[in-house]
């Protein structure tokens, strides 16, 4: 029977619907999953928590105690019940800065202890203390440890709301300055009409060398992909050991006897050998990153552990698939530790900014849980309720269903006899291997006269 050639190969059909549907599936479903998560943000926005802080004492005006930091607050309440795009935390500064520390909110609107007694200054009767008066200022703090388009988003909405309280506390401003019939010169009629002076500041900086608060998602994926990577290696390495896969090294190729082994042992030296393979990996992914870029780290002992646990776990999880489903199970770790995985992340968009179907994603795709772990090392300080201890627990209940699906599927498939190769005793139940020849150079057909003189 003669070899078929490529031209042969492409005018089979199989081959065309087989490989378009595959790249098919895959072209749409990272399109819907990756653009379908980021396209519309500011539309999907729901209860992004902001804290919100008075710390105005108040003062007395017209014979009685005024606090206009309580009517900002009633007023930014009441705004809030008509758009749940903001979930407004009122807490006190020190709260507030426990949870800009802890990652619980993305940013703070802070109003000051003197803000009504700066106010009422502006509206003094003397045209002279209008211009020798400090501006009230309210302070819009950011967090870009919890990420970068979410402390924007937390910033946008505290400076419009500390803009809108401007307004109206100068609508209330001319009106008094109106009924002491004084007249007022344009600039201070303008400085009347505007008066709160609206600041930013960091409210829990992070080092230059961290990205802008992105340096955790990075090592984050990175881990990530290295457990996948890992696990396409030791895959391949472990088949070809027992003789299922030849190796090509350029055009020499080699193939060790095959070993008849069952499919639980295969696992079990895959996951031995990817083990293994992670504290190599872990160990420079962290040189390459905190030695040499000098990434912003600190905790290096917590660090190396847990990116070494991270790349085991991701790698175990994808043998698993691949034991379990064969080729498409890297199709479907891909589509599981990246496809879904980064969108739902809330690494780049916050997840109070994804559809509800990816928050659902959230809730059990494993890049969440190990970007927020990686923020508590790399920016909190390590705390555990920032988001470190429900990693390392969502990493142990990963491992262990990698490891209870994994084993249970191979065990099912040899007790079946499922074999990935027909062992040479299985009689009629399946053909024997056939012993592999050596490859032949082909011997070049006689052409010219000495082939004519031959025939």
């Amino acid at each position: 029977m003669p070899h078929p050639t490529p031209p042969s190969v492409l005018r089979r059909p199989r081959l065309w619907v087989g490989t378009g549907l595959i790249a098919a599936v895959v072209s749409m479903v990272f399109a819907l999953l990756y653009v379908g998560g980021n396209v519309n943000p500011k539309g999907n926005l729901r209860d992004l928590p902001v804290a919100l802080v008075n710390t105005d004492s108040g003062a007395d005006a017209g014979g009685r105690h005024v606090n206009l930091g309580e009517q900002i607050v009633a007023g930014i309440q009441k705004a809030a019940k008509g758009d749940k795009s903001i979930d407004w935390q009122l807490v006190s500064r020190e709260e507030a800065d426990r949870r800009l520390g802890k990652g619980k909110v993305f940013g703070a609107l802070v109003i000051p202890r003197e803000f009504t007694s700066t106010v009422n200054a502006l509206g003094a009767p003397q045209p002279a203390a209008q211009g020798k008066a400090a501006p009230p200022t309210l302070t819009v703090l950011t967090n870009q440890a919890a990420g970068s388009i979410g402390s924007s988003m937390s910033s946008q909405a505290a400076q419009k709301a500390a803009h809108a309280a401007s307004a109206q506390l100068g609508q209330e401003l001319l009106k008094q300055a109106a009924a002491q019939k004084a007249p007022l010169p344009t600039a201070a009629q303008l400085k009347l009409a505007d008066p709160v002076t609206v600041t930013v500041a960091d409210g829990h900086p992070v080092g230059s060398r961290s990205a802008m608060g992105l340096s955790a998602f990075y090592y984050a994926l990175v881990l990530v992909v290295c457990g996948m990577l890992g696990a396409n290696l030791v895959n391949s390495q472990v088949d070809t050991a027992l003789g299922y896969l030849h190796t090509d090294y350029g055009p020499v190729r080699k193939r060790e006897p095959v070993q008849h082994t069952s499919r639980v042992r295969t696992l079990a030296a895959g996951m031995a050998l990817m083990l293994g393979m992670s504290l190599v990996m872990g160990t420079l992914v962290e040189v390459a990153t905190v030695k040499i870029l000098d990434m912003d780290a600190s905790h290096l002992g917590l660090l190396w552990l847990y990116s070494v646990a991270t790349i085991a776990v991701v790698g175990m999880g994808s043998l698993a698939l691949f034991a379990a489903f064969g080729t498409p199970g890297m199709l479907l770790a891909t589509i599981v530790f990246v496809a879904m995985a980064v969108p739902s992340s809330g690494a780049t968009v916050p997840l109070q900014a994804l559809p509800g179907f990816f928050r659902a994603l959230a809730e059990f795709e494993p890049l969440r849980q190990i970007t927020e772990g990686m923020r508590a090392i790399l920016y909190y300080g390590a705390q555990a309720d920032a988001g470190l201890s429900r990693a390392w627990a969502s990493m142990g209940i990963a491992l262990v269903a990698a490891l209870v699906f994994g084993f249970a599927v191979t065990r099912l498939y040899d007790r079946r006899g499922l074999h990935r190769i027909p062992r040479p005793d299985a009689g009629s139940e399946a053909p024997a291997e056939a012993p592999e020849t050596p490859e032949t150079p082909e011997t070049p057909e006689a052409t010219g006269p000495a082939a004519n003189a031959t025939a």
